[in-house]
């Protein structure tokens, strides 16, 4: 403890650090003031009995978490960031697929950052049209949830133009974040919105473990928490060391020119190179099944659907979970291929003069890095997998719908890769003003000085 106040110290001593955490907070602040901002013509007590019918767990219980309820309320951020995180999905997909984004992405700098981030935005522009026409057919199906003295027309456009400002607006403030504050804008604006349903969610299971004398089960389900959170940390933090060797160089020593040795280093491979991507591609497929049940029949959509379309519809059927995990899996290692280019790899090294001991230089190389990059990816997945599912496993122990969410899927991913992000920001500007760091090691575990080598190819 005493530790900890003293790296509380060192950051307020640090004015630039200072003002950068403060004006996170204040972009965090304003963006969670707007998730209660309702939407003009829409009557909140008819969203909240609708809400209160509805499965904890489904599609837009899922949706609502990650907007921080904001999506519930029907507020002017009801969309959130997500449409901006699907485009800039979108754009790096594009990046992979088309010659003209790769260009932009590896070639033309920060001239091509700038035309990405541009046709980001605008394709944000148009995701959000799209999304926003849905949320209002949502709407409009929901029993009293309109004001029937607000004209349709006027209702429609001006919903459609406010909910489309509220994601621009997300937006920026998640870049103003990026740049201003301590970076990770987009992705904190996501965390936030998880962390504000955790303590609802939290009380809620307390209550009812209590209510039904389970103390000692709440202990147990807090404990397999914590496991389970140090475990997402190890794998989000965990690499693949490959080692490599720089060419003997020569040196002048005493008038005499004589080889030195070659500087050992090497190139850090991850576990999880795909991050919480897979999840996110898997739960949208999932989406769509029960995004036509939703809104085909209306609001009521979700008790209507029975056999196969039920256990899709529902993330905690047994049926749903096999899916998820197989599609985790397979979508891990396609966009671990995407993301780790072995060639690349081989390339680099071949320009920077070295070499990986007892690998021949070129394609023997490339096949080496891609041998092992597949290797490493299979526990990778497989854990990804049952992380997503594992809100399954939890509600069938008899945890809270609501709180189960918490043991897994891309919640847990989320907001334990942003929070080391965030503590490795940190840890940065301590760093280097010498100041000890938030952890003992003075470097969070798994950060590799060679970690240049992706973002140089």
């Amino acid at each position: 403890m005493k530790k900890f106040i003293t790296t509380i110290q060192n950051i307020w001593k640090i004015k630039e650090l200072r003002e950068r955490i403060g004006w996170t907070i204040l972009m965090l602040f304003i963006f969670r003031l707007g998730s209660f901002v309702v939407l003009p013509g829409v009557v909140p007590d008819a969203l909240d009995r609708a809400s209160q019918g509805a499965p904890a767990g489904d599609l837009l219980g899922l949706v609502n978490l990650f907007t921080g309820g904001a999506f519930q309320n029907a507020s002017v951020m009801a969309l959130g960031i997500m449409p901006y995180i699907t485009a800039s999905i979108i754009v790096q997909l594009l990046g992979f697929a088309m010659p003209y984004f790769q260009r932009l992405q590896q070639k033309e700098g920060e001239s091509g950052r700038k035309k990405l981030n541009q046709i980001t935005r605008l394709l944000t522009v148009a995701i959000t049209l799209v999304q926003g026409g849905g949320y209002l057919t949502y709407l409009n199906s929901i029993q009293g949830a309109i004001d029937p003295g607000m004209p349709k027309g006027i209702f429609w456009l001006s919903s459609t133009i406010i909910l489309s400002a509220g994601t621009v607006f997300a937006m920026w403030l998640g870049e103003r974040i990026t740049d201003k504050g301590i970076g990770n804008g987009a992705s904190l604006l996501i965390t936030i919105g998880i962390i504000a349903a955790l303590p609802q969610a939290l009380a809620s299971e307390i209550a009812l473990q209590i209510n039904s004398g389970g103390l000692f089960k709440l202990i147990i389900e807090f404990a397999l928490l914590f496991v389970v959170i140090m475990a997402v940390v190890l794998v989000i933090q965990g690499v693949r060391r490959v080692p490599i060797q720089f060419a003997k160089h020569m040196v002048q020593r005493g008038g005499t020119v004589m080889p030195a040795a070659g500087v050992r280093d090497y190139i850090p491979i991850k576990v999880n190179a795909a991050g919480v991507m897979p999840i996110i591609f898997a739960q949208a497929l999932m989406f769509v099944p029960a995004t036509v049940a939703q809104f085909a029949g209306g609001a009521g959509a979700e008790a209507a659907p029975t056999g196969m379309m039920r256990q899709l519809i529902d993330p905690f059927s047994f049926t749903s979970s096999v899916i998820v995990f197989i599609l985790v899996v397979g979508f891990t290692y396609v966009y671990t291929a995407l993301l780790v280019n072995p060639t690349q790899y081989a390339e680099y090294l071949k320009r920077q003069n070295a070499f990986i001991p007892g690998i021949k230089p070129g394609k023997p190389t490339a096949d080496f890095i891609d041998a092992v990059t597949t290797r490493i990816t299979l526990p990778g997945s497989i854990f990804l997998g049952l992380i997503a599912i594992l809100p399954a496993f939890a509600k069938g122990f008899g945890v809270n719908p609501t709180f189960a969410i918490f043991f897994g899927g891309t919640s847990i991913l989320i907001g334990v890769a942003v929070i080391l992000d965030t503590l490795q920001q940190i840890e940065s500007h301590l760093l280097m003003r010498r100041y000890d760091g938030l952890v003992k090691s003075g470097k969070l575990q798994g950060r590799s000085k060679l970690q240049g080598i992706g973002s140089s190819m």
